[in-house]
């Protein structure tokens, strides 16, 4: 693993492994490779415009090796698009997002320059911090992000005042906001005094800024909040605006809770 230097080439060389099954659908090898939609890339298809090692393959259904079978359309070689997985170490102040009408810092703007394909999985919000994926698979992206999924983030957060056993018990029960219900996996009290609490809580849904409004529902006013973890991967010692790629391993790890 590196340290985040975009410059490295242990970090490069890790990005360009591809993740998952070697063969897929001639259909999803098209989509990916951002030739068309998978249901645009079907017609492509059947009509006769495809062919694998030199054949026509007019057929749905047929797979395709990415690393080793020739593509085209048209007669224009398809090569399949590297699959990237990184975790950045989000400061307060970025937006997760590519375009900013207010001129803001985006996290985008903390990865290298040709990464511009990549997309965030999830958010967190402008002042919020963390751990945070950015990929250019859907798919990982999907599984990642879909409440069936319940995979777990943790988060740490200093608010003012004290927060007590009870309000605790309250974040694991449930509370309703905006017409939905709010819950945290688990809710564990690091430190108290009179004036300020530090609270640990894990969810498994990823609500538009559920943490904030679960401790708003006590009126408690959060200082500063921190992404700690997703799944079994954690922040661990990733400076501030740093990256690094994520492993074979930790994108399997992942995957494999799913």
């Amino acid at each position: 693993m590196e340290n985040g230097r975009p410059c490295h080439r242990a970090a490069q060389d890790q990005s360009r492994r591809l993740i998952g099954p070697a063969v897929v659908r001639l259909q999803k090898f098209l989509a990916e490779a951002g030739v068309a939609s998978r249901r645009a890339s079907e017609g492509i298809i059947t009509s006769g415009r495809v062919t694998l090692n030199g054949a026509v393959a007019s057929e749905l259904g047929v797979k395709v090796d990415p690393a080793h079978d020739r593509v085209t359309v048209d007669g224009r070689v398809v090569r399949a698009k590297r699959k990237l997985y990184v975790a950045l170490h989000k400061p307060p102040g970025y937006v997760c997002t590519r375009t900013d009408g207010q001129a803001r810092d985006k996290i985008g703007d903390l990865l290298p320059k040709e990464w511009t394909e990549l997309f965030s999985v999830g958010r967190l919000d402008c002042q919020s911090e963390g751990l945070i994926f950015l990929t250019n698979d859907g798919d990982f992206c999907l599984k990642l992000t879909h409440p069936r999924y319940r995979i777990v983030r943790k988060y740490v957060a200093r608010v003012e005042g004290r927060v007590t056993p009870e309000m605790l018990r309250q974040f694991t029960a449930g509370v309703w906001s905006e017409g939905e219900k709010l819950q945290a996996h688990r809710a564990r009290l690091i430190t108290a005094n009179n004036s300020t609490s530090v609270v640990e809580l894990e969810l498994t849904e990823g609500k538009n800024r559920e943490v904030r409004r679960l401790l708003a529902s006590e009126q408690l006013t959060v200082l500063r909040l921190q992404r700690v973890q997703i799944g079994p991967i954690k922040l661990g010692e990733l400076p501030p605006g740093r990256w690094r790629t994520l492993t074979e391993p930790e994108i399997k790890s992942l995957l494999g809770k799913l």
